[in-house]
């Protein structure tokens, strides 16, 4: 009887341990490109082909077999998603745009990601999904126009940090649906290893244009960006899922824009305001209002599948992730 809440447990913890790695994400990145030695290109575009060679590795050692067919169109959509879109985004967002405002626009993330994974597995959740969605949403866009681009309208910032959130939800959903042929880690590795020659060129072009001279901390910085927030921590929050129950699980993400406010005011030593403090509270409510009237639905269908409680199918996907039930959420790194 003592089993399942031990795995319960250790799943929240290595959920928590993922999303914490993942809440240092947007602090790192301000402190990679705040100081002008490294273009925004050369941080969102390096640290993925960094990430890529590891991935590459990872999946040579450990003998996996291609993906086939229609595999590495869906792939393509994750690359474009996770590795292409949301790190090259915010890093040009994060160059002006705090780290503690670019936490509470990215508090969306949650939400977007089940709006998108509805729509993509064809799912009808309850109007008040939709409904907390929306509102979510427009808690953001409200928040990004009065805290700094006054009534007229937010910043060129963003609407880039929009941008990363669209990217990643549409990159989660997708790699989420994958995850149940490819494994969850393993479609994260090949996604990285099908962006490589296009992020190789990307980082060619940054470099010829500016040639990279960050300080220690910004290189450090870029170094946690691309051999945690793109790869390691990738393997903390899959293994999470993957021991379940994967509705409980993913809905630790919620915490991750606080974490990322209080490392920004601890990291970055930016203030907080109460606007920061109380949109984030607003888009983070909202979010975890819609992801948990899309979980409530399927929870109590009895086929294991929605929250991962079946420990057989969840052993099939061992280490290496969640090759079971329904995609919820899941973090940025």
């Amino acid at each position: 009887m003592t089993r399942p809440a031990l795995s319960s447990r250790a799943g929240l913890l290595w959920g928590l341990l993922g999303v914490t790695a993942f809440s240092l994400t947007v602090p790192f990145t301000r402190v990679a490109v705040e100081g002008g030695g490294m273009s925004p290109l050369f941080t969102g575009s390096g640290r993925a082909v960094v990430a890529a060679l590891l991935a590459a590795a990872a999946l040579a050692f450990t003998g996996q077999s291609l993906p086939r067919g229609s595999q590495w169109g869906r792939l393509a959509v994750v690359a474009g998603g996770v590795v292409v879109g949301f790190p090259v985004l915010t890093s040009f967002a994060l160059t002006s745009a705090s780290a503690g405002h670019s936490a509470v626009v990215i508090a969306l993330l949650p939400a977007a990601t089940a709006v998108t994974a509805a729509l993509r597995g064809r799912e009808r959740p309850p109007a008040r999904f939709w409904t907390t969605a929306a509102v979510g949403a427009v808690a953001a866009v409200v928040f990004a126009s009065l805290q700094d681009g006054g009534p007229g309208g937010p910043y060129l910032s963003d609407l880039l940090l929009f941008g990363a959130v669209a990217s990643a939800a549409v990159g989660y959903a997708e790699g989420g649906l994958l995850a149940r042929e490819l494994g969850a880690w393993q479609t994260v590795s090949w996604a990285l290893v099908l962006s490589f020659p296009l992020m190789a060129v990307l980082t060619g072009v940054a470099v010829a244009d500016r040639p990279p001279s960050g300080s220690p901390a910004e290189w450090a910085a870029f170094a946690y960006l691309a051999v945690v927030s793109m790869f390691l921590g990738f393997f903390a929050w899959y293994r999470g899922l993957a021991i379940g129950p994967m509705a409980q699980v993913s809905q630790v993400q919620l915490v991750q824009p606080v974490m990322t406010i209080g490392w920004a005011a601890l990291i970055l030593h930016e203030q907080l305001t109460w606007p920061t403090v109380l949109g984030g509270v607003a888009v983070v409510a909202c979010a975890a209002t819609a992801v948990r009237a899309r979980l409530r639905p399927t929870a109590g269908k009895g086929a294991g599948t929605a929250a991962g409680a079946d420990p057989a199918q969840r052993s099939r996907g061992g280490t290496g992730g969640d090759r079971t039930g329904r995609w919820r959420t899941g973090p940025r790194g």
